[in-house]
């Protein structure tokens, strides 16, 4: 009785060491995924941080192919809408992150909740002495594929009539 007592309490730690060793970055994606939402939560309340929370060269890219800015251009683009005191409002409904072995350097990709619909997006943050930033962040309306063609034609008649030259 006592051997299967001892096989029974050292299978259950045996299970609770193998639990635990399966994903040991589970803390830090969790600080990851916090640092993330927080920063769409500073552009939702318009608050300054927002900015901050880039590299200084880091690179935002939007939904239009005008929008690809570094830091301090895409905060002079988003200034009237952070002076409104709301800007946009984008929620992770999922979220994949990944990082390198040694925990510096982190890529993600994410569908959101927004007000133009569901986007998709993917970024790269790198770890820093003073915590995450962000160096590229890419933003996109997820277009269904049954929908696609007619999406791409509208595109092109909208580029192709005289007032967008």
């Amino acid at each position: 009785m006592k051997k299967t007592l001892l096989a029974c309490i050292l299978f259950m730690f045996s299970l609770g060491a193998f639990a635990q060793a399966s994903d040991p970055a589970a803390p830090y994606t969790k600080q990851i995924n916090a640092f993330i939402d927080e920063w769409h939560d500073d552009a939702a309340h318009a608050r300054p941080a927002y900015f901050d929370k880039m590299a200084a060269n880091g690179v935002y890219i939007g939904t239009d192919k005008t929008e690809l800015w570094n830091r301090d251009q895409f905060k002079a683009w988003a200034k009237r809408f952070f002076d409104k005191g709301k800007a946009w409002s984008f929620k992770s409904t999922k979220r994949n992150v990944y990082m390198s072995a040694d925990k510096n350097f982190i890529w993600f990709d994410e569908l959101l909740d927004t007000q133009m619909g569901v986007c998709q997006a993917s970024g790269v943050l790198r770890k820093t002495d003073k915590g995450f930033e962000i160096e590229h962040y890419q933003l996109s309306i997820a277009v269904p594929n049954p929908v696609a063609d007619k999406v791409t034609k509208t595109i092109k008649d909208f580029e192709a009539a005289p007032s967008v030259k």
